[in-house]
């Protein structure tokens, strides 16, 4: 015998009820499912987001083929040897600097000697010698060859916040927070010459490439470009110059021209014999902290906490594409002749721009924090990174070479 049929369409008109309320009989429950009460969202939490976000995945992944971890804590400079491809040396918080080769964990020489962070690293131009310089006030030189110490320089003991090479020679020029800026002849282990004119600390500097002229800019907001020799300056500053200090600056490859960019946001173009701003370039909004020019074409790049890359044309004085990122840009690098360039950025990424197209071809993930200085090693076929992480990365860019 067939049991009762119940109809269970739904009238248009029961649907519709109005103010009643719709109640369902015991015979119209079919299971009962048993729920933790605990489990349940609050009343405010109703509205839950079911969209899964993928992009989280990137904190597992690591990109690079080799890591360096031998930091204790945040890693601020690194640099390559220029002639050996395998050596690159890094410097950070923990008070240490290390000479290590890529991929090998036997290696390593620890830079022993600096009692403060070491904040700046450079090796020559013929991959003779490796520079440190630290907070401590001091910078050691070594033999990048045989690990040994081959000088140590002393200034006025305030905090060394760079250090540069002669393009063709053995000179150190380095700039410090007590506002002075010293030179030293490292086959000879000796002093050269002091400069003084900044009134605060100088936060970048560097020989132009013919090696004739130094440039130095500092938190007064001013550039000067100083004969070596005599000690003479060119100071610049005032409008219509920065307004504050100076974070980074990159001289033309024709000795000409200096670009300089500011923690006001602001670029401008000096002429190193008149000391004149020729030009200004505006776009970026928030603090330029990198800038570099290309090797192979009236480029330069700059790179600001405003999270943009801007690549520009220095003849016409005219952004050629911006780049933008996730969060600001610390630090760049052109990648050898290519039309490629290297930025890291506070979020904790390398990423590989095309300077042509201004679009992303690459991003490298594996840093946990900031990304807080690059460098490519001499054969062009790799990257290495440090970070605020502790540790610094090597990353293949074999492609974009």
């Amino acid at each position: 015998m067939n049991g009762p049929s119940r109809d269970n369409s739904v009238e248009e008109d029961d649907y519709d009820s109005g103010d009643e309320e719709f109640f369902l009989d015991e015979d119209d429950v079919i299971r009962e499912i048993a729920i933790d009460e605990e489990e349940l969202p609050d009343r405010e939490d109703e509205e839950i987001d079911l969209v899964v976000d993928y992009d989280d995945d990137d904190d597992n992944v690591d990109d690079s083929f080799y890591v360096f971890d031998r930091h204790t804590d945040e890693v601020y400079s690194v640099a390559c040897s220029p002639t050996d491809a395998s050596l690159a040396a890094t410097g950070g918080k923990d008070d240490k600097g290390f000479l290590w080769k890529i991929g090998s964990q036997d290696s390593i020489l620890e830079l022993q000697g600096h009692g403060n962070t070491v904040s700046t690293l450079a090796f020559s131009f013929d991959g003779k010698f490796l520079a440190s310089g630290s907070f401590d006030g001091l910078i050691q030189v070594w033999d990048a060859n045989l690990g040994s110490t081959k000088c140590r320089l002393e200034g006025s003991g305030g905090s060394i916040e760079w250090l540069k090479w002669h393009p063709k020679g053995h000179l150190i020029l380095a700039g410090s927070d007590d506002s002075s800026v010293w030179l030293w002849n490292v086959d000879k282990c000796v002093y050269l010459n002091s400069f003084y004119g900044h009134a605060s600390s100088v936060t970048c500097g560097d020989f132009s490439p013919d090696g004739k002229i130094i440039c130095t800019g500092s938190d007064d907001a001013s550039l000067r470009i100083w004969n070596p020799k005599t000690g003479e300056s060119i100071n610049v500053n005032g409008h219509p110059y920065h307004t504050d200090g100076l974070t980074c600056l990159s001289i033309t490859h024709d000795s000409t021209v200096a670009v300089t960019g500011s923690k006001d946001g602001s670029v401008h173009m000096v002429n190193l014999t008149t000391g004149k701003v020729i030009n200004s370039l505006v776009s970026h909004s928030d603090s330029v902290e990198c800038v570099g020019h290309s090797p192979s074409s009236q480029w330069v790049a700059t790179g600001s906490l405003d999270k943009k890359l801007i690549i520009w044309d220095i003849e016409r004085s005219s952004p050629r594409c911006t780049c933008d990122h996730e969060d600001g840009v610390i630090c760049l690098s052109w990648l050898g002749m290519s039309r490629y360039i290297a930025t890291g950025s506070m979020d904790g990424k390398v990423r590989i721009w095309d300077s042509l197209s201004g679009s992303c071809v690459r991003s490298f993930s594996g840093h946990h924090g900031a990304v807080q200085s690059l460098a490519v090693t001499a054969d062009q076929n790799s990257i290495v990174s440090v970070s605020d992480d502790g540790t610094a990365r090597v990353f293949r860019i074999s492609d974009y070479n």
